[in-house]
């Protein structure tokens, strides 16, 4: 048992930290040695769709796998189709959005700007789900929202940045995070209906999001534009294939560890793949943090953490 531990924390901390460094090198580095009009060297891949297709589709078979492999999963009969299609349709916009959002802000401002997920999925469900919170949450809540905005608030134009486009990639981050919002009260409709097994409602939504994905890379013509890109820099078929794989693997790591272990070490673990993934970009891509966003950082996993505890705590007395 002791070593099952280790290997999905090793597992979930591996693949996590380093499909954030390939997110950040597909998504803001640049491909080629050719010299462009603005004097920057190399093209960059915009084929947002196509990447986000990739990715559902490899953590649509990584479902499917779990499923062959381990019996015992409950199927859901009772949820209408249409349910895991909504479900599918906001998610998919969540990881567009945060995919697209890298172009202009860096993956350390992601990763913590997102941890506020907790902040919609709370609203959201206290105006659409009817749920109802003890007062610590919403103070566990306050913690993530100033650290957050401790992270933010910084100079832009001393860094010489275009805070137009800075603050267009912010919008994109905070849209995500109110997709992510929506998709949380939707699964607890599902789970609520059909009671399905983790597998099957990961595949159950990333089959949608596949079908969706696909047919908008044909509807928009970005599959034109990816197959222009390959051609010049086929080198990114294995910047792809890596990061879908490594985000795939994440998952199965993640539902061993919840399938062994509970949620709760899951949670603690996952929180901490997000603090090292934030050091793994500072070192990789040179990215920095003034002393203020250190501090918002460590204000959002304060609050995550407590959370997280307070939840355990919570489930303890109840038994």
């Amino acid at each position: 048992m002791q070593s099952r531990l280790i290997i999905s924390v090793v597992g979930i901390l591996v693949c996590h930290s380093y499909f954030g460094i390939f997110q950040e090198k597909i998504t803001r580095g640049r491909y080629g040695e050719q010299m462009n009009e603005d004097d920057n060297v190399g093209e960059r891949f915009t084929c947002i769709l196509t990447l986000v297709a990739v990715e559902c589709i490899f953590n649509w078979i990584l479902a499917n796998l779990l499923i062959i492999t381990q019996p015992n999963h409950k199927f859901d009969n009772e949820t209408p189709h249409g349910m895991y299609a909504l479900c599918a349709i906001s998610n998919l916009i969540s990881m567009v959005c945060s995919n697209m959002s890298l172009r202009w802000v860096s993956y350390p401002f992601q990763v913590v700007t997102k941890s506020a997920k907790p902040i919609p999925i709370m609203l959201l469900g206290v105006l659409i789900g009817r749920k109802s919170y003890p007062l610590r949450k919403y103070f566990y809540t306050l913690m993530i929202v100033i650290g957050v905005a401790m992270f933010m608030y910084k100079s832009e134009k001393a860094r010489g940045i275009d805070t137009t486009s800075t603050y267009f990639g912010q919008f994109l981050i905070f849209f995500s995070l109110f997709m992510n919002g929506i998709t949380g009260v939707i699964q607890d409709k599902i789970r609520i209906y059909g009671q399905p097994s983790a597998p099957y409602m990961m595949m159950s939504i990333n089959k949608w999001s596949s079908i969706f994905l696909t047919a908008l890379v044909f509807v928009t013509g970005e599959w034109r534009d990816f197959i222009t890109f390959t051609t010049s820099h086929p080198e990114i078929f294995k910047d792809l294939i890596l990061l879908a794989s490594l985000n795939a693997f994440g998952q199965f790591f993640i539902f061993m560890m919840i399938s062994s272990f509970g949620s709760f070490s899951c949670s603690i673990v996952t929180t901490v793949r997000k603090f090292f993934a934030v050091l793994f970009s500072l070192m990789v891509y040179d990215n920095s943090l003034s002393r203020q966003q250190w501090c918002g950082t460590i204000l959002v996993f304060t609050g995550l953490f407590v959370d997280i505890l307070f939840k355990q705590g919570k489930n303890i007395k109840g038994l």
